[in-house]
């Protein structure tokens, strides 16, 4: 992990809101199948690749892309032959 640019991340988003931030890793291959999250999200993918499937619209995306989803909007995803790893500003509610 590229730890400044993580920290910077992290600042920049708490001091949008956000109350979490983290970093997720997926294996190769993974599917998570249509889910909701109980928070919004922010994210931005820092290796490999991934598919995100919301209101029958996919995006792939790679390294330096970023997507978000506000808390309870049904979502698949779908990892590539490498995995994926993405930094994550999550607001929950409270």
């Amino acid at each position: 992990m590229d730890t400044a640019r993580f920290n910077a991340f992290k600042e920049q988003a708490l001091a949008r809101g956000f109350d979490e931030v983290i970093e997720r890793r997926w294996a190769p291959h993974s599917v998570l199948a249509t889910h909701t999250h109980p928070f919004d999200a922010d994210a931005v993918v820092t290796e490999g690749e991934m598919w995100l499937t919301v209101q029958g619209e996919t995006r792939h995306l790679g390294p330096g892309d970023t997507f978000a989803l506000e808390r309870n909007v049904p979502h698949e995803e779908r990892y590539g032959a490498e995995g994926a790893v993405y930094w994550v500003a999550r607001r929950n509610p409270g």
